[in-house]
C-alpha cells in the first residue's frame, strides 16, 4: 500500500512515513501546487491512498462522486510529522477503500 502525503502536511511526514517503512510520495515533489481533484485523479491511477488535511477531498469523492481508492483526513492542532504518525500508524493498514478521519481521541471511519 503506497500513500500521497499532501502539500498541506509537508514533506517531513512524507518521510517519517518511509523511515518507519511505509512506501510515500510527497505530492510537492510529483504535482507542486496541483488542485485537489488532479491530486486525486493521481493518487487513483497510481494506487495510493491520500493523506491531507484539506477538507475538500471529502466534497470531490462524497458529493461530486470522484474514485479515491482511500483518503486519510487529519483534524487535528498537531502538524509535527511524528505525532501524526503516531495518530494515524493503526489506521494506515485499514486506508484502502475508506475515509478516514484522524483527531486527537477521536477516528472516524466511512467506507468509500
Amino acid at each position: 500500500m503506497a500513500f500521497l502525503v499532501d502539500e498541506d502536511l509537508g514533506k517531513r511526514f512524507s518521510d517519517v512515513l518511509n523511515s518507519h517503512g511505509y512506501e510515500s510520495l510527497f505530492a510537492g515533489d510529483v504535482m507542486r501546487s496541483a488542485p485537489d481533484d488532479k491530486i486525486l485523479a493521481f493518487a487513483e491511477k497510481e494506487n495510493h491512498i491520500i493523506l491531507t488535511g484539506d477538507k475538500d477531498f471529502g466534497e470531490l469523492i462524497f458529493r461530486l462522486e470522484k474514485p479515491s481508492k482511500g483518503v486519510i483526513l487529519f483534524r487535528t492542532l498537531t502538524t509535527d510529522p511524528e505525532e501524526l504518525f503516531r495518530l494515524s500508524k493503526n489506521m494506515l493498514a485499514r486506508a484502502q477503500g475508506r475515509f478516514i478521519v484522524v483527531e486527537e481521541g477521536r477516528v472516524r471511519i466511512r467506507p468509500l
